[in-house]
């Protein structure tokens, strides 16, 4: 996460449109948010760990066929409690197994799909220098790992503070999206702001974006999905995070709409679909749900005076996400992705020190 980024974002936040949506008081344990056909259940905590693991601010999370639940946590610099990157808990939130200590403190993006008759995890690692792409199976061992694109993006270029020097353009890639022909598509959301397009085979295609605020442009493209509520005309849409914006791509890369900068999401960190909803984890404490015309069903946990208090805490005191006391049931704190089971349920995980997973059972 770019603390500084970030800051400077927050501002946005007090602009955004507010649904608070709650049924039941705060104060008590697992209360019910949401809007009727979309109301939630808060368990937070959820999944249990070994007395010997805890969580590194947590980030990512994916389903298996069965249920299983993989969740990324990014790991501490200079630690070594829990160095691998993937737990994976049971749909019962048992603790099966873990891995990826070779990619502690780069753990980012996770998505699981089926390829034959077989499942395979793909891995956004940030921060880690060399394995920024990992393909595994579901035990986490590698099929193939990825660097920098080959592709004159990437190039080399003057350095624009030393004429004599060249630099290469930042490559930190933050989540991956599957593709309609076997493909898959990597948001550089760290990096250069660049989306970049794979075949079945992993073979780079195109590349396409780049910095900037115009229309096709960047900052910050966090997360994508295959936005397929049109089953006829698919679309990509991307969390064009620092943008404070969604926007929606062509397959091809042809960029086609967006959202009004801070009005309808405020720091959006990744996308998915189930049937006619689309769903937003955004950073900035909520969880958005928005029907087949990209109107907004319910801001999951949204409350403008918690989001004041968590974005703009009172001056000398720490940051609320690194405070779980502080943490109201039934509120988000900065939610980083969640995902869909087959019932309809939630699973939330957020950027926060100490980690946090959150189960919204359908009500």
């Amino acid at each position: 996460m770019n603390r500084r980024e970030f800051i400077a974002a927050a501002t946005v936040a007090s602009t955004g449109p507010i649904l608070l949506g709650m049924s039941r008081k705060a104060e008590e344990k697992n209360p019910v948010i949401g809007v009727e056909g979309h109301k939630y259940e808060c368990v937070h905590n959820w999944g249990t760990l070994p007395a010997d693991y805890g969580w590194q601010t947590t980030h990512n999370v994916a389903l298996d066929a069965s249920g299983n639940v993989y969740i990324t946590h990014q790991g501490a610099k200079g630690t070594k409690m829990n160095m691998d990157t993937v737990l994976v808990f049971d749909p019962k939130g048992k603790f099966v197994r873990s891995f990826g200590k070779e990619w502690h403190y780069g753990g980012h993006g996770i998505e699981i799909r089926k390829e034959g008759g077989e499942e395979f995890i793909y891995l956004a690692n940030t921060w880690t220098p060399d394995l920024k792409l990992v393909k595994t199976n579901l035990k986490g061992e590698t099929v193939w790992k990825k660097g920098r694109p080959e592709c004159k993006e990437y190039e080399p270029k003057p350095d624009p503070k030393d004429g004599t020097k060249t630099v290469a353009p930042a490559y930190n890639p933050t989540n991956i999206c599957w593709l309609p022909d076997g493909g898959f598509n990597v948001g550089d959301g760290y990096g250069s702001n660049y989306l970049l397009n794979y075949d079945k085979d992993g073979k780079l295609v195109k590349v396409f974006g780049g910095t900037g605020t115009g229309k096709g442009q960047m900052r910050t493209p966090h997360g994508q999905w295959v936005d397929d509520r049109n089953k006829d005309k698919p679309v990509l849409v991307v969390c064009d995070r620092a943008n404070a914006r969604l926007q929606w791509f062509a397959l091809d890369g042809t960029p086609l709409d967006a959202t009004e900068s801070g009005k309808v999401v405020l720091f959006p960190a990744h996308a998915k679909t189930r049937g006619d909803v689309l769903m937003v984890p955004d950073l900035h404490t909520r969880i958005s749900l928005f029907d087949k015309n990209n109107k907004v069903i319910v801001h999951l946990g949204d409350d403008e005076a918690w989001r004041k208090k968590v974005l703009s805490p009172e001056k000398g005191t720490p940051a609320v996400r690194t405070q779980p006391k502080e943490w109201p049931a039934g509120k988000f704190v900065h939610p980083h992705d969640a995902a869909f089971d087959k019932d309809g349920n939630i699973y939330v995980v957020e950027w926060v020190s100490t980690g946090r997973v959150t189960f919204l059972r359908k009500v």
